[in-house]
């Protein structure tokens, strides 16, 4: 059980061949004194190659800069890629406080790493998962959540569980915990968004961190697995239906709203669940508040509540066959075998003349059925046929933002701006867990 703050491996750039880093003032070297300025470093042979503009070189397996001080020296880092595999996947230059730890993983490629305490991290955390701008009490229950799923993922990560299977009929792929080895989060949505002091510490969120400092979801004496997302679509979802088969009472479907919405239980229920627009906290059009929340890359994205996907059959045979390397032929049904309370599929048959398969969970059905990611696997399936019954297009009706379990991100900022306190909100979403204070 966690004590004091510790401090978190942050790998800001994976399996990478080459990058270029600035030091922002001094940091210290093992054997070389301190070093600043600009370095190039790139892995040759299993070692990592760090050189100056004048030729100076260190080879290691490992190389860890620590700054001389930590509240003045930061690093920059040219190449940093955000939002992997997703729609708004780019590249940006960022800066973080803190040491830098750079490990070979072979013999031609290494990790970024950067050596942070969890409050620092976890004010970037917040500063990057949603608008510094915020308000206070959301930005509380945010950071609470976010601390509470990293110390019980690391926790988790200690014991071994299976996370695939696969047969001839089905896949089924699910992350207990990141599969990192080297290092305890990366930078990205993955696990948490982590873009250090390229994103402005606001006073705002100093004031969240320092309010929460050392404070956890609990639950029979254990740290909440606490997960969140971007918008639930009106109801919450199960931990099973995006992970492992197992029941978290404080991670059960809840409605986001006043009134207390029935779960989906059937096909019936989906459908006219997702083809309407029901009340709910995150259900939203609201251009300012959205702006005082939403970091500007997630504002490219506003039709989040409810959505729509059409593609031709061709298309989506394409999109299938590369993102699963199954041939299907000729696509001729999707549909849903099992869905979570929210509306959620978390195992879908794929049906093709060449091939079917059932695929899951939520995750892998989302990332089969896109170029990038589906916004959430709560949708509605029609298709469009032919008068021989051939599939001419099939079109996804969708409502929700990520996986659906536990903290709807924009539901609780809504719930802020209308007066709910931090710990209101943290009732809302994880019913049953505690607060409490661990140093």
């Amino acid at each position: 059980m966690i004590h004091c703050e510790p401090d978190i491996k942050v790998a800001l750039l994976q399996n990478t061949e080459e990058t270029r880093i600035k030091l922002e003032g001094h940091f210290f070297l093992s054997q070389h004194g301190t070093i600043s300025g600009e370095l190039s470093a790139r892995c040759e042979n299993g070692r990592v190659v760090l050189a100056n503009p004048d030729g100076e070189v260190i080879r290691r397996k490992e190389i860890t800069l620590f700054p001389s001080d930590p509240t003045k020296t930061y690093f920059t880092v040219k190449n940093i890629q955000i939002g992997i595999d997703f729609h708004w996947q780019r590249v940006q230059e960022q800066s973080f406080r803190g040491g830098l730890l750079l490990l070979a993983h072979n013999e031609n490629h290494f990790h970024l790493i950067n050596l942070v305490g969890l409050e620092e991290y976890l004010a970037s955390v917040i500063s990057s998962e949603m608008s510094a701008d915020a308000p206070l009490e959301f930005l509380k229950a945010q950071a609470i959540t976010a601390r509470s799923w990293l110390v019980a993922m690391l926790e988790k990560k200690k014991g071994q569980r299976i996370r695939q299977i696969t047969n001839e009929e089905e896949i089924r792929v699910w992350q207990d915990v990141n599969d990192h080895q080297d290092f305890d989060v990366c930078a990205d949505d993955h696990c948490q968004r982590y873009q250090g002091i390229t994103r402005i510490i606001s006073e705002q969120v100093a004031c969240a961190i320092l309010q929460t400092h050392g404070i956890f979801l609990t639950s029979n004496d254990g740290i909440c697995d606490a997960r969140y997302y971007k918008c639930c679509g009106g109801l919450t979802d199960e931990f099973a239906t995006a992970w492992e088969d197992d029941s978290l009472p404080y991670l059960s479907c809840v409605s986001d709203h006043t009134q207390k919405y029935a779960r989906i239980a059937s096909e019936d229920d989906a459908a006219t669940w997702l083809r309407s627009t029901p009340d709910a906290y995150c259900n939203t059009t609201d251009q300012k508040t959205l702006r005082q929340i939403l970091p500007s890359f997630d504002l490219e994205t506003m039709n989040f509540y409810r959505w729509r996907v059409e593609y031709s059959r061709s298309e989506l045979e394409d999109i299938l066959k590369k993102k699963s390397g199954i041939d299907f032929g000729e696509l001729l049904h999707l549909e849903p075998l099992l869905r979570g309370p929210s509306g959620r599929i978390h195992r879908l048959k794929i049906t093709g003349s060449k091939r079917t398969v059932m695929v899951g969970k939520e995750l892998e059905i989302r990332r089969w059925l896109a170029p990038t990611h589906l916004l959430s696997s709560a949708f509605v399936v029609t298709v469009k046929r032919d008068h021989n019954g051939r599939a001419i297009c099939f079109l996804l009706e969708g409502g929700g933002w990520g996986h659906g379990v536990g903290l709807c991100q924009i539901g609780a900022a809504m719930m802020a701006v209308r007066g709910q306190t931090a710990t209101d909100i943290l009732a809302h979403y994880f019913p049953g867990a505690e607060l409490t204070k661990k140093y």
